[in-house]
């Protein structure tokens, strides 16, 4: 019999991601990261230097620390609670931009923190993976998170049937993080897990939520 599924992006949704990423940077590697409105390549400078790193570093930064820092990621508050509560509920699985080859890393990483779901990667914009999953549960109704814009717009194209929730639990990036539900593309703009559960559960029982949480 189908449930109700929960599709739930996991860096900023519910583990913080770039808090840790630039501690490492600045640690390990004299590199300064501001996210304040630039895009990641425009935020990461080595310190000293005017000029932000190129491409190619940016993304073997990001690749090395998805390799080695994984484990010192911690919980958005209320994400491991709320997810519980969700499972008691609906079907809940991990839809992450990560590389194929990180997928059991990520599992494992969630499972340790006591969030027990299935994990699909992607790479590029979500609206096709999302559709593909949501064929496969055949869902009663079925809910997006994500905390980037973009990916909110691509399953609006795809897959517009899923009720979108656009969510971004990290305080130092969230007011400059472009805002789906002002574009248009999500129902519900929510940055706290105590406020997003229960918008989530009367979604998922197909009442209309729509609105912002500030």
């Amino acid at each position: 019999m189908s449930r109700p599924l929960v599709v739930t992006d996991c860096d900023e949704v519910l583990l913080h991601m770039v808090r840790h990423f630039r501690s490492w940077l600045d640690a390990e590697h004299e590199v300064d990261f501001t996210l304040e409105g630039h895009s990641f390549r425009d935020s990461m400078r080595r310190r000293g230097s005017p000029d932000p790193l190129s491409e190619e570093e940016m993304w073997d930064y990001l690749n090395l620390f998805f390799d080695t820092q994984m484990p010192s990621q911690t919980p958005i508050a209320g994400a491991v609670a709320a997810i519980a509560e969700l499972q008691r509920e609906a079907d809940v699985v991990i839809l992450t931009n990560l590389q194929d080859k990180r997928q059991e890393a990520r599992t494992r990483q969630l499972r340790d923190l006591g969030i027990h779901a299935q994990v699909f990667t992607n790479q590029g914009p979500k609206g096709g993976a999302l559709a593909r999953i949501v064929d496969h549960f055949a869902p009663t109704r079925a809910v997006f998170i994500d905390d980037i814009a973009v990916h909110h717009e691509s399953a609006a194209g795809v897959v517009p049937q899923v009720r979108r929730l656009h969510f971004c639990g990290e305080a130092a990036i969230a007011p400059h993080v472009p805002c789906a539900f002002a574009a248009g593309h999500a129902d519900a703009r929510i940055d706290h897990w105590d406020a997003a559960l229960p918008w989530l559960l009367e979604t998922l029982h197909g009442k209309d939520g729509h609105g912002e949480d500030g």
